[in-house]
């Protein structure tokens, strides 16, 4: 057959050159298109390539742009039977391309992962951050829901400034001191004291709770400070409703705080202003507790009783004791 054909085109000589034309200019056209789709497909696999190398920065951040080679499982070999042409550059470029798209699509889900695990971590955090924030707050829930739930006012309202009680005020107890061997009796008055004293004279009027007061006072004026508080003691003792009470109580601290004995003018300052805050020296007494915890190195006492003085007495801060005020102020360093 093959030997007629050829025959046929040595008979036919018109026809034979029409047939190797034919042949020699389809061999540059093939040639050409095979160039022309090695080219498309080395273009389509490097942006494929580079599409990533993108994305495996995001997967993998922190690499610097480092190339990780795709993970590429083997698929089953097969034995290739003899005779089978090897494959073309085009099939070669197809395969390649084949896998870098699918480690594209392998990174690709494997990004939407770890977007999906961050944003779950992320709220998982933001829980445990709200979490120990109420549980760092101060509970502002009272201990009893019930009596909340009866009386929200008392929630909302401030809290009351500590009033000035004998637990917030009153001097804090003297350390106990060992006892010495021998208590030393005090020293008696000698004779010029004694006759200092009796040249006070004592008052004599139809009123006899002033009298007791007003000999006190001498007393204390001519500082005699123990004989004065003898007797102002006995005045507060016996005549505890008297018109000079706030007079004597505050009077007899003063005697006190003038002998060096602040804890025991403390004492008698409290009483008289807690007896009566509108007595007529309840705001020296209030000022002269301050002085005496000032002496007695107690500043927080102090500067309690200089608040409530400043705020309860503002017209006698700034009229009849402000430089008593000022004074005692300027040895305190309050808040």
């Amino acid at each position: 057959m093959q030997a007629m054909t050829m025959n046929t085109i040595l008979k036919r000589p018109m026809l034979g050159l029409v047939a190797l034309a034919l042949m020699t200019s389809a061999a540059p056209a093939l040639a050409q298109k095979a160039t022309t789709a090695a080219a498309d497909a080395a273009a389509r696999i490097a942006k494929l390539e580079a599409e990533v190398k993108a994305l495996q920065r995001q997967v993998f951040p922190g690499g610097d742009g480092k190339y990780f080679p795709p993970e590429i499982e083997r698929g089953v070999t097969t034995a290739t039977p003899t005779g089978t042409p090897a494959t073309t550059p085009v099939t070669d470029l197809l395969t390649r391309m084949d896998s870098v798209e699918a480690q594209l699509s392998r990174l690709t889900a494997q990004g939407e992962e770890n977007g999906n695990r961050v944003a779950q971590l992320e709220a998982k955090i933001a829980a445990m951050s709200a979490a120990q924030t109420a549980a760092a707050a101060p509970a502002a829930v009272d201990p009893a829901p019930a009596v909340m739930a009866a009386k929200p006012a008392e929630t909302t309202a401030p809290a009351p400034k500590p009033a000035i009680t004998s637990a917030n005020l009153a001097p804090a107890p003297a350390a106990a001191k060992p006892k010495p061997a021998v208590v030393a009796k005090p020293e008696p008055p000698t004779n010029k004291r004694v006759a200092a004293v009796k040249a006070i004279e004592k008052p004599a009027t139809d009123d006899a709770g002033d009298d007791e007061y007003s000999y006190g006072y001498r007393l204390w004026e001519a500082k005699f400070f123990p004989e004065a508080e003898q007797q102002l003691q006995l005045f507060v003792t016996k005549y505890p409703k008297h018109a000079r009470i706030s007079f004597g109580r505050n009077l007899l601290g003063r005697a006190f705080l003038d002998d060096e004995k602040p804890r025991e003018a403390a004492q008698w300052f409290l009483k008289n202003y807690q007896a009566d805050k509108k007595g007529a020296r309840a705001p020296d007494s209030l000022l002269l507790l301050a002085e005496s915890m000032r002496q007695l190195k107690d500043v927080k006492r102090a500067c309690i009783a200089l608040g409530e003085f400043a705020d309860g007495y503002r017209a006698e801060s700034e009229g009849r004791l402000k430089a008593l005020y000022d004074q005692t102020r300027s040895g305190v360093k309050c808040n």
